[in-house]
C-alpha cells in the first residue's frame, strides 16, 4: 500500500482521534532535507523497517551526503527540485531558521499528492513559515518534532534506533487532511516512536522549560568555565556531575542558536523564571539559611526521583 491515500478535505477537527494504520505502510520515495543527525535516523529506521522504496538525501555539504550514500543512510543525493520529483513524503531536517527558505525553494516543485513534514524543535515560527512559503499548499505540510537526540550531531552520529520509544509530538494545521496526518504518524511510528498530539502554542511553550532552557543553561555554564582564567584546572577537576549537566552542550550550536531566537518569548519567559528560583536560592545561602536550601532541594529531588521512575516504568530502562 503506498501512501495512505489524502482525503477530501473537511472542515476543523480533533486529531487525536486519527489512528496510524502501520499494517500494510509504504513510502515509495522519502526525501530527506538536512541528512544529519535527526534526518539520518529517521532513513536507517525506515530504511530497517522495510517500508520505504527509496530514500534521496538534499545538503549543503556534498561530503556529508557522499558520507551518507556510503553509510547507506540515503541511496542517492539530489538538488531539492530534482528530488521533489514523485516524492512521497518530504522531511525538512534542517535547522528551523532555513524552513522558509526551504519552503520557498520546494514551491514550484511541490506536487499535489507529496507530503511535506518537518522535525523542527519549535512549531510557531515553522507553521508561520509554511504558510508564507506555500500558501494554498500548507495545507500539505504536517508539523512534526521528535524528542530523540544525542549530544553528537552529523550523519556518522545517525542511529535506526534513536527513535524507539520516544515521543514524537504533532502539531497538525487545521488544513491538513486526516490522512496526511495520519501518514506522518505511521511514518514516526514505524520508526520506532510514539506520537502525540500538541497545538503548536502548548509544543513551544512546554518545550522552552524541558528542553530550550536546559540546552541555554548547559551552554551557559561551559561558557562560564571557559572564559574563567584557571579553565584548565576547572575542566581537570571536573567529575560525574558536570559531565552529566553539560552533556547536551555538544549539540550543534546552529541548532540551538536557530531553536532560542525562534521560540524568544516562551524561553525568555522560562528564563526569567528560572532567574527568579536562582535569585532566591542566592538569597538563602548568603544568609545561611540551610534549612530553605534543604526544603527546596528536597521537593526538587523527589520530583526528579519521581519522574525518572515514571519514565523508567515507561520505557523499561533505568532512571
Amino acid at each position: 500500500m503506498p501512501v495512505l491515500p489524502r482525503a477530501a478535505r473537511r472542515p476543523p477537527f480533533l486529531f487525536a482521534a486519527v489512528p496510524a494504520d502501520v499494517s500494510s505502510f509504504h513510502l515509495p520515495r522519502v526525501v530527506i532535507v538536512g541528512v544529519g543527525l535527526i534526518g539520518g535516523s529517521l532513513a536507517l529506521a525506515l530504511k530497517r523497517a522495510g517500508v520505504v522504496g527509496e530514500v534521496i538525501g538534499v545538503g549543503r555539504s556534498a561530503s556529508s551526503l557522499e558520507r551518507a550514500i556510503e553509510l547507506g543512510v540515503i541511496d542517492r543525493a539530489a538538488p531539492l527540485a530534482e528530488a521533489a520529483q514523485g516524492a512521497s513524503v518530504i522531511v525538512l531536517c534542517a535547522p528551523v531558521a532555513q524552513t522558509f527558505g526551504l519552503l520557498h525553494a520546494l514551491e514550484p516543485h511541490l506536487e499535489a499528492s507529496t507530503i511535506v513534514t518537518d522535525a523542527g524543535s519549535t512549531k510557531g515560527d515553522v507553521i508561520v513559515a509554511a504558510k508564507t512559503a506555500l500558501g494554498d499548499k500548507a495545507a500539505q505540510f504536517v508539523p512534526a518534532h521528535p524528542i530523540a537526540g544525542r549530544e553528537l550531531s552529523g550523519v556518522d552520529a545517525a542511529l535506526a534506533d534513536l527513535y524507539r520509544g520516544r515521543q514524537v509530538v504533532l502539531c497538525p494545521l487545521q488544513e491538513n487532511s486526516r490522512a496526511d496526518v495520519a501518514t506522518v504518524r505511521a511514518m514516526w511510528e514505524v520508526a520506532g516512536g510514539k506520537c502525540e498530539i500538541l497545538s503548536a502554542v502548548q509544543h513551544d511553550a512546554v518545550f522552552a522549560a524541558v528542553s530550550h532552557l536546559p540546552h541555554l543553561l548547559s551552554y551557559a555554564l561551559v561558557a562560564q568555565i571557559a572564559n574563567a582564567e584557571d579553565a584548565a584546572l576547572k575542566l581537570s577537576c571536573a567529575g560525574g556531575g558536570f559531565r552529566d549537566f553539560t552533556r547536551i552542550a555538544g549539540s550543534s550550536p546552529e541548532m540551538w542558536r536557530d531553536i532560542c531566537v525562534a521560540n524568544r518569548t516562551a524561553l525568555l519567559r522560562e528564563l526569567d523564571t528560572y532567574q527568579s528560583i536562582l535569585g532566591h536560592l542566592r538569597a538563602r545561602i548568603e544568609a545561611g539559611d540551610g534549612d530553605a536550601l534543604q526544603r527546596v532541594f528536597t521537593r526538587a529531588s523527589e520530583v526528579r526521583l519521581q519522574w525518572g521512575a515514571d519514565r523508567a516504568a515507561a520505557d523499561n530502562v533505568e532512571p
